[in-house]
C-alpha cells in the first residue's frame, strides 16, 4: 500500500524555473544514457530536478531497474514521489552521477552549494567514475566567483574562528546564510551553518586552503575534479 495524499504525490520546484526549455533539453539528454542496472548519483538544482523526472519516465516506460544515490533529503523525496528506488554510498558505488552548478569556468572548475548540500554532493562526485554537470548558458563564467559567493559549510561552534582565518585570504565579504521560511540561519542536513564568502580572486588551490581551516566541513568550490559539462 502506498500513501495517497498531496505531499506524497505532487512534485514541485520551489520557484519558477528559469530557462526551462533549455534545461529540459539537457535533462532529456542525461536521461538517454540511463541503462538497466545503473546506480546513479543524483545531485540537486533545477536542471537536476527536471532530469530526475525525465529519468523516472524512462524507467517506467522501459521497465528498467535503476537505483539512485540522492545527495540531499530534497532529492530523496523527489525520487520517492517518482518511484525511483534509492540507496546510499554506504551500500553502493555509483556507476555515474549528475549534478548542477552555480558557476562553471573555462577549465571546468565549479561553484556549487546554493542548495546547501555541497558535502554530500562532493562525496558522490568523488565516488563516481563519471560525473555530468548539467547547466544552461547562464552558468558559464570567465572568472570563477563572478556571480556567486563560495559557500562554506561550517560547524556552528567555529563560525568566529573561520571568519578570523578568512581575514587572511582575499575576501570581500562573509555572510551567514539565513533562512527564508524560518527564523535564524540555514542549517544543513548535518546541523551545520553556511557562510557565503565573496572572494576578490579564487586561486587554483583555494579549495584545499579552505579545507584546512578548522571548523570548515566542506566548501562549494569544486576544483580539479574530472567532470563532463552537459549544456
Amino acid at each position: 500500500m502506498t500513501w495517497n495524499n498531496s505531499l506524497a504525490n505532487n512534485l514541485n520546484w520551489s520557484s519558477e524555473i528559469s530557462n526551462k526549455d533549455a534545461k529540459q533539453q539537457v535533462a532529456n539528454r542525461i536521461a538517454e544514457r540511463v541503462k538497466d542496472g545503473d546506480v546513479i548519483g543524483v545531485g540537486s538544482g533545477s536542471t537536476a530536478f527536471l532530469a530526475i523526472q525525465s529519468i523516472a519516465r524512462k524507467i517506467k516506460d522501459q521497465q528498467l531497474t535503476v537505483q539512485a544515490i540522492p545527495t540531499s533529503h530534497e532529492v530523496a523525496l523527489s525520487c520517492s514521489i517518482l518511484g525511483i528506488p534509492t540507496t546510499s554510498l554506504a551500500s553502493a558505488k555509483p556507476d555515474w552521477a549528475f549534478d548542477g552548478a552555480d558557476e562553471v569556468d573555462p577549465i571546468h572548475h565549479l561553484i556549487k552549494g546554493r542548495g546547501g548540500a555541497m558535502f554530500h554532493e562532493k562525496l558522490v562526485i568523488a565516488s563516481s567514475d563519471e560525473t555530468y554537470i548539467l547547466v544552461d548558458e547562464s552558468k558559464f563564467v570567465d572568472v570563477l566567483g563572478s556571480k556567486h559567493p563560495v559557500p562554506l559549510e561550517v560547524d556552528p561552534r567555529a563560525i568566529h574562528l573561520v571568519e578570523s582565518r578568512l581575514e587572511h585570504l582575499p575576501v570581500k565579504s562573509v555572510t551567514l546564510r539565513t533562512a527564508k521560511s524560518k527564523d535564524g540561519p540555514v542549517l544543513t542536513e548535518a546541523g551545520n551553518v553556511i557562510l557565503d564568502v565573496h572572494f576578490t580572486t579564487i586561486a587554483p588551490d583555494l579549495e584545499d586552503t579552505l579545507s584546512n581551516i578548522p571548523g570548515v566541513i566542506e566548501s562549494g568550490l569544486f576544483q580539479h575534479y574530472k567532470v563532463n559539462i552537459l549544456s
